[in-house]
């Protein structure tokens, strides 16, 4: 889960008024209220976020990798047909350890990203809902799936652009072969490659396409899946909710709608954003200027030429390269992240209180 229900019971709701009472009343008498329940709380959402990201991408990397292959490949030079064909390429010229190239880099950008978005949205909705709640005059008044939307999208702003150049040598690592003219050693060998021979601007190519696709992205993801949560538990249909908790099975289906939803409106902007980031790569990898006499290097001057080009000279489906393996890949990955959060959360014991 994003985060908890604000109001799971009567009695939590409560103790939620009782709690912001009892700090309204320090502070007006000057008396600080205690922290130290509210960072480890901090702590414990933070630590689950990144294991949430951690175990769904690694759970999906084959995927991951080859959506990334086909967004950037050469139309001229093409390699990568369709996923089952790319999946036995990748297996045939670069073995087992291929299908999770640049996984490591992933779960080491991922990890930080998914705590800080988790830890946002939890932060975002909390103080939505009490501006909410303030303008209302209703005490009692819920998130709604607008207000949700919104949350989700500040914590998607604030994760993305915490992580990019993490994300972006972590494209240039992941489309690299064997063959490739230049080697990455790793993260921080392509972080300071990228920084020498491009400049600090090159570790955030792309990142303007990234930021207008984080609001239907993450901002849908997050909105759809509380959403259909609070429905299912309202109106219990077919016997879904027991005692007022949605089933793992549950969780993981309102988490599949949600990432649906989400990769489907956006992906034409995930498309630029990779492509963008593979502009000024020296030696790039053959995949991404072709071979022979069809090599030529990618030249956009910013978002706008880089969408003019991709439909001029390819078409508009071009826009949706990658997007079967991406739609099979992004449904367990994001459920699996959801339904981990919600256990790591539960096992480390975080309570999500309005006052924290």
């Amino acid at each position: 889960m994003a985060s908890e229900d604000v109001k799971r019971t009567s009695d939590s709701a409560v103790s939620t008024i009782v709690n912001l009472a009892e700090e309204a009343k320090l502070a007006s008498e000057g008396v600080k209220a205690p922290t130290g329940h509210a960072l480890l709380s901090i702590a414990k959402s933070l630590v689950a976020g990144g294991v949430a990201g951690g175990v769904s991408r690694t759970a999906v990397a084959p995927l991951e990798r080859l959506k990334i292959l086909l967004q950037v490949q050469n139309p001229h030079s093409i390699k990568y047909n369709g996923t089952i064909q790319g999946l036995k390429y990748i297996w045939r010229t670069e073995g087992f350890r291929g299908l999770f190239k640049g996984n490591g880099t992933n779960c080491a950008r991922i990890v930080p990203n998914s705590a800080v978005k988790f830890f946002s949205y939890d932060e975002a909705s909390k103080g939505i809902l009490w501006f909410y709640r303030q303008q209302t005059g209703n005490e009692d008044a819920q998130l709604t799936p607008l207000l949700r939307l919104g949350a989700g999208a500040c914590a998607g702003i604030i994760a993305m652009s915490a992580t990019y150049p993490m994300d972006m040598v972590r494209g240039r690592l992941t489309v690299q072969t064997d063959m490739s003219p230049q080697q990455y050693r790793g993260i921080y060998h392509a972080l300071s490659t990228v920084f020498r021979e491009e400049g600090p601007r090159a570790l955030y190519r792309g990142w303007l396409p990234s930021v207008i696709g984080v609001v239907p992205y993450v901002g849908l993801n997050f909105a759809v899946y509380e959403s259909l949560k609070d429905w299912l538990i309202k109106s219990r249909p077919f016997g879904l909710v027991q005692d007022s908790e949605l089933s793992v099975t549950t969780r993981l289906a309102c988490g599949a709608a949600a990432g649906t939803v989400g990769q489907t409106v956006a992906y034409p902007l995930d498309v630029i954003r990779r492509r963008m980031q593979m502009v000024g790569w020296k030696d790039a990898a053959s995949v991404v200027v072709g071979d022979g006499k069809s090599r030529a290097s990618l030249e956009y001057t910013g978002m706008v030429d880089a969408f003019r080009k991709t439909v001029r000279h390819e078409g508009f489906g071009a826009l949706y390269k990658g997007l079967v393996p991406n739609s099979v890949k992004v449904v367990p990955s994001i459920a699996i992240a959801f339904v981990t959060y919600e256990v790591v959360k539960d096992v480390l014991g975080v309570e999500m209180r309005i006052s924290d």
